[in-house]
């Protein structure tokens, strides 16, 4: 009992400092990482047949069950280090986001043949962040960045059957957090309107008709007045708290894991698992704001024109029919519609050849094209705006930009080969198709990467504690999108990542 209680207080100090150091995190197979644990990562990996610890929790619960009588507790720390470039027309621009660290944690008691605890781990995600020189920018003066991050809270529990069978499934609680701040051209931006191509996205709603009546009116530039200027320079959304640990736009939900793992014999090992696709809220802040640089007329930024309110009707006072480049920033909530985690399954084993070498091997699918067909955004401006905003005051702008990534079909080989009694030393490779279509490549979410290289190795430190770490290369790949897309460019993207885990049975 003093033990249950001790491993209680530890499992509560370190669930407290997870939720308090939680950072994105930014991965490789897709916005998946490419394994979870530093065990699993080191083969590759490759994890649904063997027991490794309780990232069970993540990968296939089933094999809780293969872990001996007792309590473990696993802390770890990942840190994930992408390289992004990108190029266009000459000028090239750098990801300053290179480094970023998750914890993690989980404890697991097996008592009988059941097994049960809680976890807490990073999921996923992706992003960067370009200077506000950047030709990324497009002239706006501000940084462009994206942050995705989910992570879940969860509780298992996995039954043995039988000496050759066992079943579990997790409950997970899963939360995720969202920056973004986007520039789009004046070209990108009209193209999504009523009357432009939309090859890439679109956009409606009340804001763009008082847009189109402002126009219309005169106070921005009417394209279709000979020797006019286009309305729009460039456009941004912006959403962000700049803050390692937060996304400014949050939202929370459920979802849930099942699996089994089959001992065929002493020596070979057969694992299955499915995810649930998730059910979270719209991801939502109400610290947001949509910007346009349009081409106002003249005699409306000097006074002489009455100040005209965009989207009133009719004329006060004369136009001037020359324009001046003025900024007309909109503040408001963003909802991000619709965002999930996709369902995944897999099927992996696990084959003991000699007394020391293990080799594992494992085959994962995806779905991602159920969930990112598109990421869309609601944006209701303020009640009460000032200045050239004014007239778009309670006005509502839907944004949808197509994403149509293609679902995943992630295939992990591994081994590990104890060396001596106390170490042991893996390796392994993971390769994937890339699921984002060149046309839609934005280079503010470049998860492109497709080989991972992966390194491990575990030190017994005693009977009740060990430590395990991997490393992981992804090579560089390159990608180039549409070529008039939003954020669009020549992609080169390489990773360096690594996990480090204490582990402590009692």
């Amino acid at each position: 009992m003093k033990k249950s209680f001790g491993g209680l207080l530890y499992l509560m100090v370190f669930c407290i400092a997870s939720v308090l150091a939680s950072t994105p995190a930014f991965a490789t197979n897709g916005m998946n990482l490419e394994g979870y644990g530093p065990i699993a990562t080191g083969m590759g990996g490759a994890s649904m047949a063997y027991d490794n610890g309780a990232a069970a929790l993540m990968n296939n619960p089933a094999t809780l069950a293969l872990m001996p009588q007792g309590n473990r507790l696993d802390v770890a720390l990942g840190y994930l280090g992408p390289h992004v470039t990108a190029k266009k027309d000459g000028e090239s621009a750098g990801s300053s986001g290179r480094e970023y660290y998750m914890p993690a944690f989980g404890w697991i008691q097996k008592s009988g043949q059941m097994s049960y605890g809680l976890g807490m781990f990073a999921q996923g995600g992706m992003g960067t962040d370009y200077s506000k020189d950047s030709f990324l920018a497009y002239g706006s003066g501000e940084k462009v960045r994206a942050e995705v991050s989910v992570g879940r809270l969860l509780i298992p529990f996995a039954f043995e059957i039988n000496k050759s069978f066992s079943v579990a499934a997790t409950v997970d609680y899963v939360w995720a957090g969202m920056d973004l701040k986007m520039a789009l051209t004046g070209g990108q931006f009209l193209d999504m309107a009523a009357g432009g191509s939309q090859t890439y996205g679109e956009v409606s709603g009340t804001m763009m008709t008082a847009f189109n009546n402002a126009v219309a009116g005169g106070f921005i530039s009417n394209p279709m007045t000979p020797g006019n200027p286009m309305p729009v320079n460039w456009g941004r959304f912006d959403f962000s708290d700049d803050n390692d640990f937060t996304g400014s736009a949050k939202g929370a939900g459920f979802g849930g894991k099942i699996g089994g793992v089959y001992q065929v014999n002493g020596d070979f090992a057969i694992g299955v698992t499915y995810h649930s696709k998730t059910a979270l809220s719209d991801l939502e802040t109400d610290k947001a704001k949509v910007s346009f640089n349009a081409n106002v007329d003249n005699n409306v930024l000097n006074g002489t024109w009455n100040g005209i309110p965009v989207g009133m009707p009719g004329n006060i006072g004369t136009p001037a029919g020359t324009y001046s480049a003025a900024p007309i920033p909109v503040s408001g909530t963003i909802e991000v519609k619709d965002f999930e985690w996709p369902q995944m399954a897999g099927i992996g084993m696990a084959y003991h050849a000699t007394a020391n070498l293990m080799i594992v091997a494992d085959y994962k699918w995806i779905n991602w094209e159920e969930v990112m067909k598109n990421f869309k955004m609601t944006f209701t401006a303020d009640s009460s705006q000032s200045g050239l905003a004014q007239g778009f005051a309670g006005t509502v702008l839907d944004a949808t930009m197509y994403q149509k990534w293609k679902d995943q079909h992630v295939i992990m080989i591994g081994a590990g080969y104890k060396v001596a009694t106390d170490w042991t030393l893996r390796a392994g490779v993971n390769y994937a198709n890339n699921p984002i279509p060149d046309t839609y490549l934005n280079a503010l979410f470049p998860a492109i990467e497709k080989t991972h290289v992966t390194i491990g190795a575990g030190y017994m430190i005693s009977k009740a504690s060990s430590v395990d770490a991997s490393f992981t290369y992804a090579p560089e790949v390159k990608q180039t999108s549409g070529a008039n897309a939003p954020g669009g460019a020549t992609v080169t993207h390489y990773q360096t990542n690594a996990q480090l885990m204490y582990s402590y049975r009692f």
